[in-house]
């Protein structure tokens, strides 16, 4: 997993009180004491714009904002993520910073073909959780911010989706099925498969679930087969190799 060295043009710098996040994404109190536990400090880190990275705007893409989150759990709830996404109005960039150790987050956001003043957030992709002072490298080669943005996500869809199959994932050009192995497989296609492995990969073990807690013979034979089929739609989902190939026990 990839730490990027954000420019020293674009570097904010700007702490955002929590009360501002609550105020522009319309937090009940249930949110709210989501970000007392859970969030330490928001600072506005990095604004990567045309005239920050020298990269022209695109129509979904004018700025992509770098966002650090210092939290006070190992685990953050994606309501905060969220929360910042929506009152936000540009694709975010998280690094969740806790105890030494910096972890990349992000969703899939675009404006709504709806309602252009409206913002579509998909599923969050997180990195590893790497050492505060890991190296980082340079931002990705693109031409435009458009492409910046997807170049800046792929490691993380590719990443989390490696992390659920072993040997999906691994490299983020390459087309998920070889049925798209003739065209070009576009970051939003990427991510909605992404999320389909996701959603099916929890099918999967809420049905083994169900299965060790049956004990009627007849009940676990329906549920057998039930599992047999949802693993064959996540082995499709996939594209699973042989060797990775997901059998029954």
């Amino acid at each position: 997993m990839t730490l990027y060295d954000w420019p020293r043009a674009a570097a904010f710098g700007r702490v955002i009180p929590k009360n501002k996040i609550y105020e522009h994404a319309g937090a009940n109190t249930g949110l709210k004491d989501l970000f007392v536990r859970e969030v330490d400090q928001i600072t506005w880190s990095h604004k990567l714009a045309p005239e920050t990275v020298n990269l022209a705007a695109t129509k979904q893409v004018a700025e992509i904002q770098i966002f650090r989150i210092t939290a006070r759990t190992a685990t953050l709830d994606t309501s905060v993520l969220r929360a910042i996404d929506k009152a936000i109005p540009f694709p975010l960039i998280f690094e969740v910073v806790h105890g030494g150790r910096v972890r990349p987050t992000a969703a899939y956001k675009r404006p709504s073909e709806a309602d252009s003043a409206r913002w579509v957030v998909r599923d969050y992709f997180q990195g590893d959780w790497l050492p505060e002072d890991a190296p980082r490298t340079p931002l990705p080669v693109a031409l435009n911010m458009g492409a910046l943005y997807e170049r800046l996500l792929e490691p993380l869809v590719a990443g989390q989706t490696a992390r659920l199959i072993p040997g999906v994932g691994e490299a983020p050009q390459a087309p998920f099925t070889p049925a798209e192995a003739d065209r070009p497989v576009s970051l939003e296609e990427r991510i909605a498969q992404a999320e389909a492995i996701k959603a099916q990969t929890r099918e999967v073990e809420r049905i083994t679930a169900r299965l060790g807690r049956e004990k009627q013979f007849n009940k676990r034979v329906a549920i057998n087969a039930e599992l047999r089929a949802a693993k064959q739609e996540l082995e499709r989902l996939t594209g699973a190799h042989p060797r990775a190939a997901i059998v029954d026990d």
